[in-house]
């Protein structure tokens, strides 16, 4: 019961979670015939745009395709640091 204490607030995650949660988006990936290369590529220009407005943790973001019968969505998560002040 302590490990898993110690691993919800770290933020630390089972590595079968880890794995479960890679194989899911890889598997939607593969349905909405996005490589890796297009997501990575994706994922920096969103932190390039993101990064001109705020100051955000890249080492905790996270970038997951959602998908349901109807619809797929990019779901880019990222902890704000701090908003940046404008450079007028």
């Amino acid at each position: 019961m302590l490990n898993t204490l110690i691993r919800k607030f770290s933020g630390h995650e089972p590595s079968k979670n880890t794995a479960k949660k890679r194989l899911q988006f890889a598997l939607v990936c593969d349905k909405l015939e996005v490589n890796d290369e297009t997501l990575k590529a994706l994922q920096n220009d969103i932190v390039e745009v993101i990064s001109k407005y705020f100051e955000i943790d890249q080492t905790s973001l996270e970038l997951k395709v959602q998908r349901d019968d109807e619809a797929s969505a990019l779901v880019f998560n990222t902890p704000i640091l701090c908003v940046r002040r404008s450079r007028v």
